[in-house]
């Protein structure tokens, strides 16, 4: 699970790189990089038509790929962290508690991006391949509410464990 989890925290940090390079590269250096974002990703049109509304797709895609990330970095956290004689610790109850926190945000944001992108499709702008990058909005509501019940699941844990502690 370790090697799982430390090689999809390394693949979305190099994503989360490429896709942040590119965008200044497209804003600051070369407009035409905005064909080919990262695996593909065109956004001309968009920048083409209107480089603010470009720049706003782009700063979230950019904070969806850090959220998601940083979920990723939680998760190795609890892996490397977890005592399995007292599995039951305030900081694994913490970290599941953020990660909970940090998956609404996830989902909130895409169903915001989602709108968006949707809006800037009724104004006749052609994306492609843009919905891989601002999927999973609701999948990540549904995520944040179960982690969230897991949270208090574990801090009922934390309380039952401690309380056999002190049992003779």
């Amino acid at each position: 699970m370790k090697f799982t989890v430390w090689a999809t925290f390394i693949g979305l940090c190099i994503q989360t790189g490429a896709i942040l390079y590119s965008f200044f590269i497209s804003i600051f250096v070369n407009p035409a990089a905005a064909k080919n974002l990262y695996l593909g990703l065109n956004l001309s049109g968009l920048y083409n038509y209107n480089a603010w509304h470009f720049a706003i797709i782009m700063l979230l895609v950019i904070c969806l790929s850090c959220l998601k990330t940083y979920i990723t970095y939680s998760v190795l956290q609890i892996i490397l962290k977890t005592n399995f004689v007292h599995p039951f610790s305030p900081n694994i109850a913490a970290l599941i508690k953020k990660i909970s926190y940090v998956a609404f945000g996830i989902g909130v944001l895409a169903v915001v991006a989602n709108a968006y992108s949707e809006w800037l499709i009724k104004k006749g702008i052609a994306f492609n391949d843009l919905q891989n990058y601002l999927s999973g909005g609701p999948e990540f509501l549904f995520f944040a509410g179960i982690l969230f019940i897991i949270a208090q699941v574990f801090k009922r844990g934390i309380e039952i464990q401690s309380e056999n502690e002190l049992t003779i």
